[in-house]
């Protein structure tokens, strides 16, 4: 430190401090409280708090309860207790908040089943002329509201989720909003995928697709997420529709068989997001589409069922592909990255997810990211057993531009993973690293005294790192502490509550998330 500025600083301190009588410093910022502070000054960090958190301060205090009432608190909305959101305990409740607190600041809210009634769409309606976001949430419903006096709803949505129930009929609800959506833009229909039973029951189609297409001429996304009646017919529907289509997502929807994707892709000319993961692709539909004449730049295919032919064929054809997660399929293999390289059409690639992918081996690994690896914001290699760390280590020094990295299997090893070398190599080579996952079993987890020292390189070098997963552990507990010290407490999490996912690099991510 230059002696010069240290004096000088020593002076400041010492010309700002108060001597008493009794000879002893008082510091000059001994009045200063929280409520001296400006209202301006307590609404920012107020603005920083949970909905149920500026709650429970609105009752320490007269002036606090005021500035807890400000609307521009209040601009995004959840009232769904079971994630995160307000209790609310009656419809009287929530129209006096409608009236009293939210107002014309409010753009975003979710309503669980209990609060959506024409009464509540009515103040919404009248009250918040800006709301543009809305959620509903029918999914736990057994019966619906009456609504057959509804005659207004919000007319500037943009932004619209509907989480369906198994058994509930929508027709009713739907026919009395058709007139009031058209301007939509983005829309989620999510299903109950996660909720289904191994034994077949009847399926429902619980909502009418091709009566909400002709309703929603506007759209640029459309997320059909879980939904075990949505087939090709519905696709079809609405690539007759919608001509501003960018992105199309069917993600768990097993009756799609890809055999509308030549229609889709001949009509769509603006689609550049295709997300089929968890689908029932046939090889032989997804070869009839046109993929050299797409404008397709993102592409989801997990968990399908498509040959080794047909994917050449698809892939060697696309043109400006940046973005394909293709994990969990059989027919992916050495032959199919080594067409795909020598075709040329990975020059544009940024994000690539093989998750589960047994049958590229090592070599075949390290020959495509060797060559394609500079280029990549986001690769994912994990579920394979037979990339280790010694892989790793060695493609690593080519991924000098990675935001997101997910290795590991949570399978238990015969072969140890030295993680201090690893973290060395990642906070050495990935300096703009965002996002981190390490799903190896922490009995697979080899890591010294040094360990520390690792860690603290890691934290220093990416200091873009906003999300880092290990598997419960000691060497979990070490980095999660590491951080905690350093105050960036939010970052190390576990595989247990946390994924890492490449979906963050989508075009259209923030229009996708639903919940």
């Amino acid at each position: 430190m230059d002696l010069s500025t240290d004096i000088w600083g020593q002076l400041a301190v010492e010309a700002s401090q108060v001597y008493l009588s009794d000879g002893t410093v008082r510091s000059p910022f001994a009045d200063t409280t929280i409520e001296k502070l400006p209202d301006k000054v307590i609404l920012q960090i107020f603005s920083y708090l949970s909905h149920r958190e500026i709650c429970r301060l609105a009752r320490v205090c007269r002036r606090w309860r005021q500035i807890a009432y400000d609307t521009r608190l209040w601009k995004n909305v959840s009232l769904r207790p079971e994630v995160s959101g307000l209790h609310v305990g009656s419809l009287e409740s929530l129209l006096s908040l409608i009236a009293v607190r939210f107002g014309p600041t409010l753009r975003y809210i979710e309503l669980p089943i209990e609060l959506i009634t024409h009464t509540v769409l009515h103040e919404l309606s009248a009250k918040c002329p800006n709301l543009t976001h809305m959620l509903l949430d029918f999914s736990t419903a057994m019966q619906l509201h009456d609504f057959s006096e509804m005659q207004a709803f919000p007319t500037k949505l943009r932004y619209m989720c509907i989480c369906l129930s198994e058994v509930i009929f929508m027709e009713g609800f739907m026919r009395k909003i058709y007139n009031f959506i058209n301007g939509l833009e983005v829309l989620h229909l999510i299903g109950t995928y996660e909720k289904c039973e191994e034994e077949e029951e009847e399926i429902y189609e619980v909502i009418n697709v091709h009566k909400l297409k002709s309703a929603t001429p506007n759209l640029r996304v459309i997320n059909l997420y879980g939904i075990n009646f949505i087939d090709d017919s519905h696709i079809d529907a609405f690539s007759s529709n919608c001509i501003q289509l960018e992105c199309l997502a069917v993600n768990f929807c097993n009756k799609v068989t890809g055999s509308t994707l030549k229609t889709l892709i001949q009509r769509s000319k603006r689609l550049t997001c295709l997300l089929m993961n968890g689908t029932s692709l046939k090889s032989e539909f997804v070869m009839q589409a046109d993929w050299d004449k797409c404008a397709l730049q993102e592409l989801d295919i997990t968990a399908t069922d498509l040959s080794t032919e047909c994917l050449i064929d698809m892939l060697t054809r696309i043109p400006n592909l940046r973005f394909l997660s293709a994990g969990q399929i059989n027919g992916f293999n050495d032959t199919v990255l080594k067409m795909w390289m020598e075709s040329g059409m990975p020059r544009s690639l940024v994000s690539i997810d093989l998750d589960s992918s047994d049958n590229i081996t090592d070599d075949g690994l390290q020959k495509f990211l060797t060559r394609h690896g500079q280029q990549l914001g986001a690769c994912c290699l994990s579920g394979m057993p037979h990339i280790t760390d010694q892989l790793w280590m060695s493609i690593l020094p080519v991924l000098t531009n990675a935001k997101i990295l997910v290795m590991g299997t949570p399978e238990k090893l015969g072969v140890n993973i030295h993680v201090d070398q690893l973290m060395d190599t990642i906070a050495s080579a990935c300096t703009n690293l965002e996002r981190l996952e390490l799903r190896w079993d922490p009995d697979n987890l080899r890591f010294s005294d040094k360990s520390q020292k690792a860690i603290d390189l890691l934290r220093v070098k990416c200091l873009k790192l906003r999300c880092m997963v290990l598997s419960d552990g000691r060497y979990y507990e070490t980095v999660k502490a590491n951080f905690e010290r350093a105050d960036r407490v939010t970052v190390v999490r576990t595989t247990t509550c946390c994924r890492v996912s490449p979906y963050h690099l989508l075009s259209n991510y923030n229009d996708l998330i639903f919940n």
